[in-house]
């Protein structure tokens, strides 16, 4: 039989708690304020169980079917419908529907929780197939801006109800939190399916240990002025009830130690480059050291800026640049990059495009669909670049004819090679101007499709990591196209 519920809750005990503290506060005027321990956030564990939590609710993620979600009055967990219990039921749609490519989203709470006395989210989970879910977990509050996700992946489930656990990685971080719970899968069978989730809240165990951090072994090059994140997921396992448990979460559980704060300076969640030269960047978890390391290499950028175009404007269709107007970009970095995240890095009061290839890690796509660019009029493209190192610079573009998106198989054109022997030539050290005549590019006899010039949405550069061939860092500006 399910256990029955008590009308006297945990958030009901607190709020009695806060009422005796003002009673008692009242009575003593003479008592230091300063002395007085700060006030929390909401302390609930409660996610889910047979509704959302007052303060709950379900947002999907953007594309994906978003009426996925809803409140199952078939299946829930030590219950059903004629005692009033519930489950949260995901429906996951056919592969190739209309729906969208998958299903996800997450719990929010209206407000802020304070989550720092437990140590995991808890969970009931099954499914009408055997599977593996592709990730659960908790931290992100669909806004783009969160800094405490953390799940697990590839999460076994059956027709009979598991109890999931995802433990915290550091507790302690979590004292503002409005992520609660995060649910991701891609269809993995041809005919729909559901999942069931129940009793989700987050909870105080005593079987979670020996935590084994790990972030990972980076080398990594920036310019003086830059602030870095280090990394972009890391990993900890824990044993629970003696079972290893890998949760991958955000770097910004660590905490950061720069062995040369004359170079790399810890600030909060980020790492200020103050000045030239090398530091090696180690992390904790709490009190247990992270495996791994960042070893920082950084440069002074350049004095100067670029030249300033002087095209006609009407002979130009401009993506970024101070002279011209722009058309619109989508983003200077798409999610399939191979690289760091692009940012905006000033130069003498303006603002340049900074791309960092580290690590095996060698291009960035810039993808402009909305609209594309009609190029069909243009002779050449223009980049200028700035590296303090490297021996070449690479570009290929990429056509959408006929409606296709970048998940559509596309025609693409071959890696184009910029060295200091090339026309127009690639050198380090100095800003270079790197007018490509369209002509230039071949088109990639492996990919599918007919090339269009009046339907560019692809621009990705980089370099390779090999050998001595590499250019690691680069500033980017007045990127356009031109007749």
């Amino acid at each position: 039989m399910r256990r029955r519920k008590v009308s006297l809750t945990r958030r009901h005990l607190l709020a009695l708690a806060a009422i005796s503290l003002l009673i008692f506060s009242a009575g003593c005027s003479d008592r230091d304020p300063a002395a007085l321990e700060a006030a929390r956030a909401t302390v609930d564990p409660l996610v889910f169980d047979d509704d959302y939590a007052p303060d709950a609710y379900f947002q999907p993620f953007f594309q994906t079917n978003y009426t996925a979600a809803s409140l199952d009055s078939v299946f829930a967990y030590g219950g059903f419908a004629p005692d009033g219990d519930r489950s949260l039921k995901f429906h996951i749609a056919p592969i190739g529907s209309a729906l969208g490519p998958w299903t996800g989203g997450v719990i929010t709470s209206s407000g802020s929780r304070d989550l720092a006395d437990f140590n995991a989210l808890t969970f009931y989970a099954r499914a009408n197939n055997p599977l593996l879910l592709d990730v659960a977990g908790f931290g992100n509050d669909n806004t783009g801006t969160s800094l405490y996700e953390a799940g697990r992946a590839n999460i076994a489930l059956t027709s009979e109800w598991a109890f999931i656990v995802i433990p915290i990685p550091a507790p302690s971080k979590l004292i503002s939190e409005r992520g609660l719970f995060t649910f991701a899968e891609a269809p993995q069978f041809p005919d729909g399916y559901d999942i069931w989730v129940d009793e989700i809240r987050f909870a105080k165990l005593d079987n979670i240990e020996d935590p084994r951090a790990d972030m990972g072994y980076s080398r990594q090059k920036y310019f003086v002025g830059a602030k870095v994140t280090i990394g972009s997921t890391s990993t900890t396992k824990f044993a629970v009830n003696g079972e290893d448990i890998s949760v991958s979460h955000s770097p910004y559980y660590f905490d950061f130690h720069s062995d040369d704060e004359t170079v790399a300076r810890v600030d909060g969640n980020d790492i200020l480059l103050v000045g030239p030269g090398t530091a090696t960047v180690t992390a904790k978890l709490d009190t247990v050291p992270a495996i791994g390391y960042a070893k920082l290499t950084v440069y002074e950028p350049p004095a100067t800026v670029a030249d300033p175009p002087s095209l006609p404007a009407g002979d130009v269709i401009s993506m970024f640049s101070s002279v011209y107007n722009d058309v619109p970009v989508d983003t200077w970095w798409t999610e399939w990059s191979k690289s760091g995240p692009v940012q905006d890095f000033e130069v003498a009061g303006h603002i340049t495009k900074m791309y960092t290839f580290s690590d095996g890690e060698h291009y960035a796509g810039i993808e402009f669909m909305n609209p594309t660019i009609d190029a069909s009029e243009m002779t050449h493209l223009h980049l200028d670049i700035y590296a303090p190192e490297g021996t070449d610079f690479r570009v290929k573009l990429g056509s959408f004819p006929n409606g296709l998106t970048p998940a559509d198989p596309h025609p693409e054109t071959l890696e184009l090679i910029l060295n200091e022997t090339s026309v127009p030539p690639f050198t380090y050290g100095e800003w270079v101007s790197l007018d490509i005549p369209l002509a230039d590019f071949q088109i990639d006899p492996s990919k599918p499709g007919e090339w269009d010039w009046s339907e560019i949405g692809h621009i990705i550069i980089g370099t390779v990591l090999v050998g001595t061939s590499k250019t690691p860092l680069v500033l980017v500006d007045n990127v356009y196209w031109h007749k």
